[in-house]
């Protein structure tokens, strides 16, 4: 069967469909789909026939009771996303407009860039839309890609998705910089004596309690590498935790070190609250970056965004 065109697509397809099939990625049943938008399972199952003949090919496997999606099938989930993530920034938009102001703008952002140049970025921004609202959440990259998909955030600034990920075949990411990292420790602490060496030895660090962030993040995997680089076993003992306010915290009034962003070490060191240990990591952090979703529009207010991340990036 031939690949429809885009005008007989249009002509086909209806937005109960577009709820429907989100509704079956939500739910994984057509069963609990149907329910959560009010409808019959007969009703259901007629309509994704209907969209399964609009497409010209199957969107599911049956298994038991539940669907799996084809890789077709996949692809129309893919852009649907992004219709709903379009609809979603509409209805803000139009929410906006009777209150006299100029929108709202959520940016999702992970801890270590929450500053510059994002902070540059965002007062340059509201210089120019006095009246726009711009709400920040602080999370891991792949939570906030998660939020990004769902429609929830207009644009991440985060790490850049592993190749072959989800995230890389959904966004569009533009590198802002690599972030180093930096072992912190409170001004007072006893490896202070170290301090006179060109470079600290890792095996000296081991006399020490470590705090590490949790698993599953950038941070800990690069910390988790240097210590098998050196052969070296993980200490015991550990505070996990991924708020550098904690980690911080806690750094300044004990013996303990971690290994934080040179970014967020640099606010602290600057104002000797914390001193930072002459060791240089094997490994570095990957990249990090803007992220917006690939078939969401662009308004003017997010371009603009975007221009002055990067532009503050390269300090123009």
């Amino acid at each position: 069967m031939s690949t429809p065109s885009t005008e007989q697509l249009l002509n086909r397809l209806r937005l109960r469909q577009v709820a429907l099939l989100l509704a079956i990625s939500e739910f994984k049943t057509l069963r609990n789909a149907a329910s959560r938008l009010g409808m019959t399972q007969p009703a259901a199952s007629k309509m994704l026939r209907e969209l399964e003949d609009a497409f010209g090919e199957p969107l599911f496997e049956r298994i038991g009771r539940g669907l799996k999606f084809t890789a077709t099938g996949e692809a129309v989930l893919t852009a649907f996303r992004g219709l709903r993530n379009g609809v979603a920034g509409l209805s803000r938009e139009l929410h906006e407009l009777p209150l006299g102001g100029s929108g709202r703008l959520l940016i999702g952002s992970i801890s270590a860039t929450s500053s510059s140049p994002l902070s540059d970025a965002i007062i340059r921004l509201k210089q120019r839309y006095p009246l726009l609202s711009v709400e920040i959440h602080v999370d891991t990259s792949d939570r906030l890609v998660e939020l990004l998909r769902a429609g929830k955030l207009d644009l991440v600034i985060g790490r850049m998705p592993e190749p072959g990920s989800r995230a890389s075949r959904d966004c569009v990411f533009r590198p802002i910089g690599e972030e180093a990292l930096a072992l912190v420790c409170a001004c007072t602490h006893p490896a202070m004596r170290e301090i006179q060496k060109k470079k600290i030895r890792f095996e000296a660090l081991q006399d020490y309690p470590w705090i590490f962030p949790l698993h599953g993040s950038p941070l800990r995997e690069v910390i988790e590498q240097e210590f098998q680089s050196h052969h070296v076993p993980l200490p015991q003992g550990l505070i996990e935790t991924s708020s550098f306010m904690t980690i911080t915290g806690l750094v300044a009034q004990s013996e303990m070190i971690a290994a934080i962003p040179k970014s967020v070490a640099a606010v602290f060191t600057r104002h000797g609250l914390l001193r930072s240990l002459p060791y240089t990591f094997t490994n570095s952090l990957s990249p990090w970056g803007s992220l917006i979703f690939a078939d969401r529009p662009v308004s003017p207010i997010m371009q603009t965004t975007l221009d002055l991340l990067h532009a503050a990036d390269t300090g123009r």
